[in-house]
């Protein structure tokens, strides 16, 4: 009864149960991050309530006898039923790297060992300045006095 947001993020079901939700305070916000629409006790979340309102798209108030509950996504994985979705400037540049790391898998499969990797950053600054040069952005270069600054600590400590 002491939080205002519940996420749930288990992979679970009824992680918020017919026994809990008694005891979730007036007001508070119910989202589930993590799997299918199970993880939050939906149907007794209805049984509960006496009335329930779509208060604005994708959040829905539950009336229960002395508070409102209001749940988001219909208790559907929030992060993405509830988004109103990734601009293409952005998807862009993710597709971009999706796509330069599979071309450096293929380019250096001998000499990969099976695990994970971080994308290297010389292919991350490419896709960045490529995105920057399509919208007609440029970055100045730093200075040798800020490149020094920046690789050093003891000025300004």
């Amino acid at each position: 009864d002491r939080g205002d947001i519940f996420v749930t993020a288990t992979g679970n079901k009824n992680v918020i149960s017919r026994e809990i939700i008694p005891l979730i305070k007036d007001q508070a916000i119910l989202a589930n991050s993590g799997h299918f629409d199970v993880e939050i006790d939906k149907e007794a979340l209805s049984e509960f309530s006496s009335r329930i309102e779509e208060v604005r798209p994708g959040v829905k108030a539950y009336h229960l006898r002395n508070r409102t509950l209001y749940l988001l996504a219909e208790g559907r994985l929030v992060n993405l039923s509830a988004a109103e979705g990734h601009p293409a400037e952005v998807m862009d540049m993710s597709f971009s790297n999706q796509t330069k790391a599979v071309l450096y898998i293929l380019e250096n499969r001998e000499s990969l060992q099976p695990r994970v990797y971080t994308l290297p950053q010389e292919i991350d600054r490419e896709i960045a300045y490529r995105k920057l040069e399509s919208m007609g952005i440029t970055i100045d270069d730093l200075t040798e006095e800020q490149r020094k600054y920046l690789m050093g600590w003891r000025e300004g400590t």
